[in-house]
């Protein structure tokens, strides 16, 4: 090591603190800000005509029986949302179901508007407008969940939901269509969620019954040939509506972007009962086939690539890399029951349990690049996967008061087993098929069938109590404290069903603390600490330590922020700093555990009505990262980790066409590390994406159509996936879709 990388090794490991004039500057900026920026909102929203506001905090209009064109009518709720969503409840897992804005670590939720109006097809999609989330992801491909969040990867085994409860997501691509929301924990969901890496938590939730009957059916188009259909029914029934029920179904089939197939068929089920006044009783089914083909390989770039930067970018709809044979068969099921009990006016108890299965039958390849003139060795892999989770908790909720303090008490516990099982030896196939070049069409082939052989190759018990109490201390001031109390064991099996390496720790402890002001009744500042552990990761056959078990790695995440939502205007920012267990591939390709990952940050957004028309929102994110405490990369940036990202939003609600909205949105990804080594960047990227919504009424029914144009630009660019893993990003593609409501 010279001087000049010993002094910058030196600076970087000395800053293990948070900055205290850096987040009092910020959060003195964020107050003044949020003043100033009421005050002209305030204006503007006072020398607009009283309808004029109503119509644009809608942003859609509505049509008379007879097909004119009449003043625009929304509901309250309607005017008072904004493009945050900042009074949305979210559910927190052990701290219950709060709004964002009381909610003391940064959060976003995206509306199942707002993915129709997307036309989401991956989990990057849903996220586009949030600079905090990097798009890691590749649709009808094993990638489809892959995002990072302030530079971490969420966990696919323990970091995603579905209405709370847990199942495996890897490979598995939701039916958006079927989604009321989804909600984002950005950071670490340990007290919430129990072990899980620092990442987020993804919290699909679905659509159930309302007290209005629901009839929907849309059709839509994506390049290159799918087609989907989609159906929505809810209908209450019995005395003074007691029971509901509601059913979506999605089938999506058809030749994709490059050159591959999709056939999806999903279908939800939600019933309740309102049984007394205060008992209720809920069940929920999702049952999902997919069977795609074609998949575009991911890329592995060795720790011997010859080379000072990546090859040249090629466009992510050739279908020169899709090597025959390829395919990716999943199959999703969760079944969820609970009970919803109103104790005292103030006392409610909530059960649930629910069982998950998740199964993978995947033939897939990946490219090692060997230099940076595109070379390759195509290594194929081949096996059949299945997970299941079995998962129950039990909340109490309640308010209390202690002398002149009022107390917001969540007692809780939940039990949790998963179970992973993989193929055996005889059917799993990791082998080389030959040598090819990114820029040549790839001639390899490689034909399996399904049903391989399979062995019972993990399991994990979670058991947990979780307690927390946010106190007012005053009509502005709150705390909170909670804490998690965790046993943990974790075991790995031969196929002859032998252990061969386990872990097993009772009494882990995982707590958080927040501090919360409220500046007025919607605007909060917070500040919180969390902990967090994660499993130790099973060591994939990719690497040459294969099989090993590592450690579980603890992470700790400092969060100051703010957030505000008003009728025209909303706003939040968070600076925040992780610390968490550095886990990378080294140069002999062995996974190892060395040192810590440090993440520090700013980001923040907003979003603003412009008069009666227009729709402005934008976000963005600042990140210094480094390794620290390790014996290899010490200073150098975390891979993985973009500086810089920013997000803009622009809409129109065209007044010459009443129910006519147009819109834009851009992304700029900045370079990002491929590995640890630091010797390797993606290169910076903006994609820019167009749409427009038309909502009439044709036949005495209100009719929606949709169109969207993504990656507007065609832009060629490398997507960073994981460690040392990169794909072409995705070409423009064009979106279709018409809903008609009975």
């Amino acid at each position: 090591m010279n001087n000049e990388e010993r002094q910058k090794t030196t600076r970087r490991t000395t800053r293990t603190h948070p900055r205290p004039l850096r987040i009092a500057a910020w959060l003195t900026f964020a107050a003044a800000a949020q003043s100033a920026f009421g005050q002209t909102a305030a204006q503007e929203g006072a020398a607009a005509p009283a309808s004029g506001a109503t119509a644009a905090a809608s942003g859609k209009a509505a049509v008379s029986a007879d097909g004119a064109l009449p003043a625009v009518q929304v509901n309250a709720t309607s005017v008072s949302d904004t493009p945050l969503h900042l009074e949305t409840p979210v559910s927190n897992g052990a701290l219950g179901t709060r709004s964002q804005i009381d909610t003391p670590f940064s959060t976003t939720v995206v509306t199942g508007e707002d993915l129709a109006d997307r036309q989401a097809n991956k989990l990057g999609d849903v996220f586009a407008g949030d600079a905090s989330v990097t798009d890691n992801s590749s649709a009808y491909s094993a990638w489809a969940t892959y995002i990072t969040v302030r530079g971490l990867a969420i966990d696919w085994q323990n970091g995603f939901k579905i209405d709370g409860n847990p199942f495996i997501s890897y490979g598995i691509t939701m039916p958006y269509e079927n989604l009321e929301r989804v909600e984002l924990l950005k950071g670490l969901g340990g007290f919430m969620y129990g072990f899980a890496a620092p990442g987020g938590v993804v919290n699909y939730v679905t659509k159930t019954p309302g007290k209005d009957p629901v009839t929907s059916f849309d059709v839509g188009y994506r390049m290159d040939g799918v087609l989907t259909q989609h159906a929505d029914l809810s209908r209450r029934f019995g005395p003074d509506g007691m029971f509901g029920a509601r059913i979506n179904y999605t089938h999506e089939q058809g030749k994709t972007y490059n050159a591959g197939n999709i056939n999806r068929n999903s279908v939800a089920l939600a019933l309740d009962g309102q049984l007394t006044r205060d008992l209720d009783v809920y069940f929920n089914a999702i049952y999902q086939q997919s069977r795609s083909s074609g998949q575009t390989p991911s890329i592995y770039i060795p720790g011997t690539y010859t080379g000072s930067s990546l090859p040249a970018t090629i466009s992510g709809g050739t279908n020169w890399l899709d090597s025959a044979g390829q395919h990716l068969n999943t199959n999703l099921q969760l079944y969820t029951a609970g009970v919803k009990y109103q104790i005292a006016p103030d006392w409610t108890f909530n059960t649930s349990a629910s069982y998950s299965k998740v199964a993978r039958d995947r033939n897939e390849s990946t490219l090692t690049l060997l230099n940076q003139a595109g070379d390759y060795t195509d290594t194929r892999w081949n096996g059949d996967e299945g997970h299941q989770d079995i998962y129950w908790q039990g909340t109490f909720e309640g308010k209390v008061k202690t002398g002149p303090f009022a107390h917001q008490l969540v007692f809780g516990a939940a039990v949790q087993r998963q179970t992973n099982d993989y193929g055996t030896a005889a059917s799993t196939i990791y082998d080389t098929l030959g040598a090819g070049n990114l820029y040549e069409p790839n001639p390899y082939a490689y034909y399996s069938g399904s049903g391989l052989a399979k062995y019972r190759a993990s399991e994990i018990n979670q058991k947990a109590l979780f307690v927390s109490d946010t106190v007012q201390l005053t009509s502005r001031w709150s705390v909170l404290a909670g804490l998690r109390y965790t046993n943990y064991d974790q075991e790995t099996f031969s196929e002859a069903g032998a252990t061969t390496a386990a872990y097993g720790k009772n009494g882990v402890i995982t707590p958080t603390f927040a501090l919360m002001y409220k500046l007025d009744p919607l605007t909060t500042i917070y500040t919180s600490y969390v902990e967090s552990l994660e499993a130790g990761q099973v060591v994939a056959d990719t690497y040459a330590n294969a099989g090993s078990v590592l450690n579980p790695l603890r992470s700790r995440q400092y969060e100051v922020g703010i957030k505000t939502e008003h009728g025209r205007w909303s706003a939040n920012a968070a600076l925040f700093r992780i610390e968490r267990g550095a886990t990378y591939t080294n140069s002999q390709n062995v996974l190892t555990q060395d040192g810590t990952s440090i993440y520090e940050g700013i980001e923040a957004g907003g979003s603003v009505r412009l008069g009666r028309d227009w729709q402005v929102a934008g976000d963005v994110m600042l990140l210094d990262t480094w390794y620290a405490k390790g014996q290899t990369y010490n200073g150098k940036r975390v891979a993985g980790a973009p500086q810089f990202t920013a997000a803009a939003r622009v809409t129109y609600d065209v007044p010459l066409v009443p129910g006519l909205q147009l819109g834009a949105d851009a992304k700029y990804t900045g370079n990002t590390e491929v590995r640890p080594a630091g010797d390797l960047q993606t290169g910076g990227y903006m994609l820019v994406n167009v749409g427009a919504n038309y909502m009439t009424r044709i036949g005495g029914h209100d009719v929606t159509l949709r169109a969207a144009v993504d990656n507007l630009a065609n832009r060629r660019y490398w997507l960073f996936q994981y460690d040392s893993y990169i794909a072409p990003g995705e070409p423009r593609t064009v979106s279709l879709n018409a809903k008609i409501d009975f």
